[in-house]
């Protein structure tokens, strides 16, 4: 990869009201006018993704938002875009001005804000303009409780200790994650299992392959890939035993059955289940396959785009294989994307499939899975599926001696 993905990149949004600086600041953070500027209130309208390097903090994604005060039924409808923003967002910038201060909009928005648990920078803007004293800023700071500073998007004042505390508030260290590091050692050799079917991008592998190559790497083991065709010769070459086998799910059952039962298996999409949210939920929502009937309503959501192909996993391998194991249809309906359903929209579903999740970043796919859990919405994902259809899942789960307990007593 010659770039960080997006997914694993530290998601930053600027909320505020209309013409309060937020896009002026955006372009004085990153050092190039990637937001459009202008004296006319409400300029920024949707939400703005921009995927970013702002030193020191590093690889960020810079979401601008419409103004919190924005009017008309339009109006109402970017403030709910950019509320929804919140969904991915792991560090919030509210922007007032040091003139107005902090609204009831402003307010309402912290709230927010606060009540989801991110971590919040307050920036007082236009201090080129009218000077904010340290008293009023002690007690904003001590009333909302995180902290302000004092900047000038006009004059790049206080733009270095904004970033300061952006880095101390995201705490972007507490919160990195491994994908397989803590179940390795150094020198371990790791054996990952990477079919290349129609769908795999042309030249490349696909992202959460690639990443755990990285994180086998990281940790000072060695990665060994190959496709399942090749397997049985790879694991007699070695010489070694690995630590490890890792496997893209659509392959489970031939992998499981060229594996010796003394090695450890698992899945790209387990793996990452656990990375990018919560494994536990998942391997719960897997109970509910077995209670399918005929007539039952499946949602599957995908958090990417792509062009489907035949023998599409999510369009017509998961839908046949629940079909063949029921003995019966099911009604099917797909989202893609960052579509994903409200919860009186979840009533009408039995069962919602999701992907691994590669293309999402670690706090949407923890809101996706949490939204379905307190709406007593089984929810599983595709590889934690796939284990359990073709009778892989308790062997998958054995590096997880704790879910696997809870999946065989369930």
């Amino acid at each position: 990869m010659q770039n960080t993905p997006r997914s694993n990149r530290l998601h930053i949004a600027i909320f505020g009201k209309r013409n309060a600086g937020k896009s002026s600041l955006i372009n004085v953070l990153t050092n190039q006018d990637i937001a459009l500027v202008s004296n006319v209130a409400g300029t920024t309208t949707d939400p703005v993704y921009k995927a970013m390097e702002i030193l020191p903090i590093g690889p960020v994604v810079i979401i601008d938002t419409a103004g919190l005060d924005d009017e008309g039924d339009l109006g109402s409808l970017r403030i709910k875009k950019s509320i929804e923003v919140l969904n991915k967002t792991e560090l919030a910038v509210i922007v007032v001005t040091a003139n107005e201060g902090i609204t009831d909009f402003d307010e309402e928005m912290i709230a927010k804000i606060q009540e989801k648990k991110i971590p919040i920078v307050g920036v007082v803007n236009k201090v080129d303009t009218y000077d904010l004293d340290e008293n009023t800023i002690k007690i904003w700071e001590k009333t909302y409780g995180f902290p302000f500073v004092k900047v000038s998007a006009m004059n790049k004042q206080g733009i270095t200790a904004l970033k300061e505390k952006m880095i101390e508030q995201a705490n972007i260290e507490k919160h990195e994650k491994v994908i397989l590091g803590d179940l390795i050692e150094p020198n371990d050799f790791v054996v990952l299992v990477t079919p290349i079917d129609k769908a795999a991008p042309k030249g490349r592998m696909i992202l959460p392959q690639q990443q755990t190559i990285r994180d086998v790497i990281d940790h000072g083991a060695v990665a060994i890939v190959t496709r399942e065709t090749e397997l049985k010769e790879t694991l007699h070459s070695l010489g070694k035993k690995p630590k490890l086998v890792v496997t893209d799910s659509q392959v489970f059952k031939k992998v499981n059955e060229d594996t010796p039962k003394d090695l450890t298996l698992t899945s790209f999409s387990i793996l990452f289940a656990r990375y990018k949210g919560e494994l536990k939920p998942l391997v719960l929502g897997a109970k509910r396959v077995k209670n399918l009937k005929p007539g039952d309503h499946v949602l599957i959501c995908e958090g990417c785009t792509h062009h489907r192909q035949d023998g599409d996993i999510g369009k017509e391998k998961i839908p046949r294989w629940l079909e063949n194991r029921i003995g019966g249809k099911l009604h099917f309906e797909w989202t893609s994307g960052s579509k994903y359903p409200e919860p009186e929209e979840m009533k009408k579903f039995d069962l919602i499939i999701h992907c691994g999740g590669c293309m999402l970043n670690p706090k949407e796919m923890e809101f996706r899975i949490n939204q379905a859990v307190k709406n007593k919405m089984p929810i599983v994902n595709y590889g934690v599926l796939i284990g359990m259809v073709t009778g892989v899942l308790e062997r998958a789960l054995e590096p997880f001696p704790e879910v696997k307990e809870m999946f065989e007593k369930e």
